[in-house]
C-alpha cells in the first residue's frame, strides 16, 4: 500500500466504511448472539489489517472508528482508539508470513477484534464513563472475536480491494540461471 496514494485508500475505505457502517447501524442491532451485537465495523477494521499488516490496519481501523464515532454520537475518537489497536493487531501476525492461508486471516481477524474490543471499555474510562467494566465483558469477548473471524473470509477481500493491496508476487529463480 506504500505506492498507493493515501487519496485512492482512503476514498475507498470511506465508502466501504459508509456501506458497513449502515449495516451496523441497521441489520446488526437486530441481530444478537447471547445477547451481543455482532461488531461489523469493528470486523472490518480487522479484516484490513489481516489483510495487509499492522500500519495499513491501524490506519482503516482509525478511519472507521471515526466514522462510526461520528454516526453514533460517541466522544470523537473513543471508537476510533480501540480499532486503531484492533487493526494494528490484527495486522501483527501478517508481517511473519508472506501469504498466510484464509483461516490463519480468520484467526489474525478473531483476535484482532478481540484485542479491539478489549479497550472499549478502557477508553470509555479515560473519557470519564463510570460502570463499565462488569462481568458481561466474559461473553461480549468471545462473540465479537467468532463473529469476526467467521466474517474475515468475506470481509478481507473486500479490504483488500479498498486498500487498493495486490496479492504478493514469488517469483522463483530459473532453473538455468
Amino acid at each position: 500500500m506504500s505506492d498507493v496514494p493515501a487519496r485512492v485508500w482512503v476514498t475507498r475505505t470511506v465508502l466501504v466504511g459508509f456501506i458497513v457502517l449502515s449495516l451496523q447501524m441497521t441489520i446488526a442491532t437486530e441481530i444478537r448472539v447471547l445477547g451481543v451485537v455482532i461488531q461489523i465495523v469493528l470486523a472490518f477494521a480487522v479484516a484490513a489489517g489481516a489483510a495487509s499488516g499492522p500500519g495499513e490496519g491501524a490506519k482503516a481501523g482509525f478511519v472507521l472508528g471515526l466514522m462510526y464515532d461520528l454516526a453514533s454520537g460517541l466522544p470523537l475518537g473513543s471508537t476510533a482508539m480501540s480499532m486503531t489497536f484492533g487493526g494494528y493487531a490484527a495486522g501483527w501476525g501478517r508481517q511473519y508470513r508472506l501469504e498466510p492461508t484464509w483461516w490463519m486471516l480468520a484467526a489474525l481477524a478473531a483476535i484482532g477484534a478481540a484485542v479491539g474490543e478489549v479497550f472499549v471499555p478502557i477508553i470509555r474510562v479515560l473519557t470519564g464513563e463510570t460502570g463499565v467494566f462488569d462481568a458481561r465483558i466474559a461473553i461480549v469477548l468471545p462473540v465479537v472475536a467468532l463473529s469476526a473471524g467467521m466474517l474475515s473470509p468475506v470481509l478481507i477481500p473486500i479490504a483488500r480491494w479498498s486498500l487498493a493491496i495486490r496479492p504478493a508476487e514469488v517469483r522463483v529463480a530459473d532453473a538455468d540461471t
